[in-house]
């Protein structure tokens, strides 16, 4: 059976817009790595532990992170 859901990112800017934090704070002040940046910023897939610290810095849950659509 094949699935066709997709992850979004989506919730993860509006996150980052109400906290009022950018990329550049994100990978300068709290050293997330730039190219996991770039894959995110493409809609592909990362760790579960990136979203894990995506949640800490943002101080947020999962689903101001990713969502399925």
């Amino acid at each position: 059976m094949k699935r066709n859901m997709t992850i979004s990112y989506d919730p993860l800017w509006k996150t980052m817009r109400k906290r009022g934090m950018t990329t550049y704070e994100l990978t300068m002040k709290h050293k997330f790595n730039k190219g996991t940046l770039y894959r995110i910023q493409r809609g592909k897939n990362v760790n579960i532990a990136t979203i894990a610290e995506l949640c800490e810095i943002l101080n947020c849950q999962i689903e101001g992170i990713v969502k399925l659509k």
